[in-house]
C-alpha cells in the first residue's frame, strides 16, 4: 500500500474514531496527466506537435532517439562540408572539462557540447559514493542540441566544439559571475553555433544565451537527460517521486510518472518550463529571461531505454537574428529558491494531494518556517527542534482542549435528559426532533463541540507528513539512533513508543468514565495496534513529532481525568403532581 494512502487511511479512521465516539458517549476524549492539450506549439516557424509526431523516429530505446527528422541536406554543399567536418571530427578526440561553484561541479565534453555531469558537493549521495549525481553517468548527457533549418534538422550533439576557457571556471564563495562559451565553427561554411553558460557562485541558476550565424534556423531542440538518478537509500521513494513536469501557457503544470511512460508521448505546448524531479532534487529548462512572452514549445518523451529513464525533448523558437535564450536549475527542492524563479516553479513538487494543497500549503510554510527559524536561533538539531515543537504545540492547544473537555462535561451532564426525550418520545419523530432543539438550546448541548477543537491539530500532522516528504532540510538529517528523520525508523522504536503512548491516552480516559462498554474496551487496544501499523513506514521524523505530542498530552490528560471524576451527570426529575 502506498505510503500516501496509509497516511490517508489513519487520519480517516482517527476522525471516523474521534467523531463516532464523541457521538455515542460523549464523556470519551478524542482521541499525471496524458500529454497533448493544444493543436499547435507557440512561437513563429514553430512546428506542431502533429508535424512532429509524423516525422520518421529512431528506434525507441536508441541514444537520443526522438520523433524527428534526420537530415543529410542540412548545410548547403553538404556532401563536402559534412565529410571534411566528419574528418575533422575524427582528428579531434574529445576532451571534458569542468565548472565548480560552491554549489555544483558541472563536467562538459568537446563532443556536442554536451553536460555529462551535474554533482551537488552539499548533499551526500546515499545510492554511489559522493555527492548527489543529476546526470546519468551511463546515459547521453543533457543539453544536447539539434537545430531546424527549413524542413531539415540539423544534429549537433556529436560535433567537435571549442571550449573557452579551455581549462574551465572555478569559482568560490563572493567571486563574481562567471561565463563558459561553447563553440562550433564549421569548417567550410559559414556556419556558427555558440552557447554561453553563466553561472554564478551562490545560485544553481544557470543563464544561457546561444546564436545561430550562417543559416536561418527556426527552431532549437535541446535535451533535458533521461531523468535524474536515484540517491535516495528506499528506491520505493524514488520510482514514486519520478516524473517530468510541464508547466503548460494554458493549462496549468501537468506531471507525468517515468515508470509508465512506455512509448512516445508528444506534449503539446506553449510551456513556461520543463523539468525532471525526483523526491528531492530537480533539473529544470526555463524559457526565456523570465518574461512574459516567453516560452518553450513542444516537448517529445519517449523511453531511453536505461530502468525508470526517459529522454525528454523541449523546443524553442530561434529570433529572428538567430538568438535564443533560457535558463537551467540543477538543485535542490527548496521552496524559496524555486519560488524566486517565478511561473510557479515552487509547485514541481507539490506538497499533498491536490484537492488538499489550498489547505495544507499554509501549514507547511508556517511549520517550516517555525522549525528553521527553532534549528538556526536556538542552534539545535532538528531531532529536538521537532520534541520541542510537539510540546509547544500541546502548549498553544492547551485552551482549546480544555475547552473541549468542559464541552463534553456539559454534554455528559444532559445525556440522561437527552436518552429520556428519545425513549419517550421514540414513536412520535416530529416531537422528538422539536424536544431536542429544545434541549441543546436550553443547555448547549452540542454533540461536536468536543471533538472540533481537537481536530485542529490534525492538519499540522498531515502537513508534518509532507514535509518530511519533500523537503530537502531534512533530509539525511540523523537523530539519536536514527539515521534519517525523512524515512523510517529502522528498528522500530519509535512506532512501538507511539502505539503506547496512544494506549496511555486512552487508559487515562476510561478509567475516569463512570462506566465502560465493550466497544470502548476493543478501541482501547485495536487503535493504538492500527496505528502503529501505519506509521510503520512513516518518516521517523514524524513519529517524533506525534509520540511527543502524545507524552505531552497525558499530563493534560490526567487533569481532565480527575475533573470527570467528580462529576456527576444531571439525573432527570419524576414528573411533579
Amino acid at each position: 500500500m502506498r505510503t500516501e494512502i496509509r497516511f490517508l487511511l489513519a487520519m480517516v479512521l482517527m476522525i471516523g474514531v474521534l467523531v463516532v465516539t464523541n457521538l455515542l458517549f460523549p464523556p470519551i476524549p478524542p482521541e499525471g496527466v496524458p500529454g497533448g492539450g493544444g493543436s499547435t506549439v507557440g512561437g513563429a516557424g514553430t512546428p506542431s506537435p502533429d508535424t512532429m509526431a509524423r516525422e520518421p523516429a529512431t528506434p525507441a530505446g536508441e541514444e537520443g532517439a526522438l520523433p524527428l527528422p534526420v537530415a543529410p541536406r542540412a548545410l548547403p554543399g553538404a556532401e563536402e562540408g559534412g565529410a571534411v567536418g566528419e574528418e575533422a571530427a575524427r582528428r579531434s578526440a574529445p576532451r571534458t572539462v569542468q565548472v565548480q561553484t560552491p554549489l555544483m561541479v558541472l563536467t562538459f565534453t568537446t563532443e556536442g557540447g554536451r553536460l555529462l555531469s551535474a554533482r551537488l558537493p552539499r548533499f551526500p549521495s546515499f545510492t554511489r559514493p559522493g555527492s548527489v549525481e543529476l546526470i546519468y553517468p551511463e546515459g547521453p548527457g543533457a543539453l544536447g542540441n539539434r537545430l531546424l533549418v527549413g524542413k531539415d534538422t540539423l544534429d549537433l550533439r556529436r560535433l567537435p566544439f571549442e571550449i573557452n576557457p579551455p581549462e574551465g571556471l572555478e569559482l568560490r564563495e563572493g567571486d563574481g559571475p562567471g561565463t563558459l562559451q561553447l563553440t562550433y565553427q564549421h569548417p567550410t561554411h559559414p556556419f556558427r553555433f555558440e552557447i554561453q553558460y553563466r553561472f554564478y557562485p551562490d545560485q544553481y541558476l544557470v543563464e544561457v544565451t546561444g546564436q545561430v550565424r550562417g543559416l536561418d534556423a527556426s527552431v532549437l531542440f535541446t535535451e533535458l537527460g533521461t531523468g535524474i538518478p536515484f540517491n535516495e537509500p528506499r528506491e520505493q521513494d524514488e520510482v514514486r517521486a519520478a516524473a517530468y513536469v510541464l508547466n503548460h501557457r494554458i493549462q496549468g503544470i501537468r506531471s507525468q510518472s517515468l515508470e509508465r511512460v512506455s512509448q512516445p508521448r508528444v506534449e503539446a505546448g506553449p510551456f513556461y518550463w520543463a523539468a525532471f524531479k525526483s523526491k528531492y532534487f530537480v533539473v529544470a529548462l526555463l524559457a526565456g529571461r523570465g518574461n512574459d512572452e516567453d516560452h518553450l514549445g513542444g516537448a517529445v518523451a519517449q523511453p531511453a531505454g536505461g530502468r525508470h529513464q526517459v529522454a525528454l525533448t523541449v523546443s524553442q523558437p530561434v529570433g529572428l537574428g538567430g538568438d535564443f535564450a533560457y535558463r537551467l536549475f540543477l538543485g535542490p527542492q527548496e521552496f524559496a529558491r524555486l519560488a524566486n524563479l517565478g511561473r510557479d516553479m515552487e509547485e514541481v513538487n507539490p506538497y499533498g494531494w491536490r484537492f488538499f494543497r489550498p489547505i495544507i500549503r499554509p501549514f507547511v510554510g508556517i511549520i517550516m518556517w517555525v522549525l528553521v527559524f527553532l534549528h538556526e536561533n536556538l542552534n539545535l538539531g532538528y531531532g529536538w527542534v521537532l520534541i520541542l515543537f510537539g510540546i509547544l504545540m500541546r502548549i498553544v492547544l492547551y485552551p482549546l482542549n480544555q475547552r473541549a473537555m468542559r464541552a463534553q462535561l456539559r454534554n455528559m451532564e444532559v445525556q440522561p435528559l437527552l436518552q429520556e426525550i428519545q425513549t419517550k418520545y421514540k414513536d412520535n419523530p416530529e416531537k422528538l426532533q422539536k424536544e431536542m432543539m429544545k434541549l441543546y438550546k436550553e443547555h448547549g448541548f452540542n454533540p461536536f463541540a468536543g471533538c472540533l477543537p481537537m481536530l485542529l491539530p490534525w492538519p499540522v500532522l498531515i502537513a508534518l507528513f509532507f514535509v518530511f516528504q519533500n523537503t530537502i532540510e531534512l533530509r539525511g538529517v540523523p537523530f539519536l539512533w536514527l539515521p534519517d528523520l525523512s524515512t523510517p525508523d529502522p528498528y522500530y522504536i519509535l512506532p512501538a513508543l507511539l502505539g503506547i503512548s496512544m494506549f496511555l491516552l486512552q487508559w487515562v480516559s476510561m478509567k475516569s468514565m463512570p462506566q465502560t462498554n465493550p466497544q470502548m474496551k476493543m478501541m482501547l487496544w485495536l487503535m493504538p495496534i492500527m496505528m502503529v501499523f501505519i506509521f510503520l513506514n512513516l518518516a521517523s521524523g514524524l513519529n517524533l513529532y506525534y509520540t511527543t505530542a502524545n507524552l505531552a498530552t497525558l499530563p493534560q490528560q490526567v487533569l481532565i481525568a480527575r475533573e470527570r471524576k467528580k462529576f456527576q451527570p444531571r439525573v432527570p426529575q419524576p414528573p411533579s403532581k
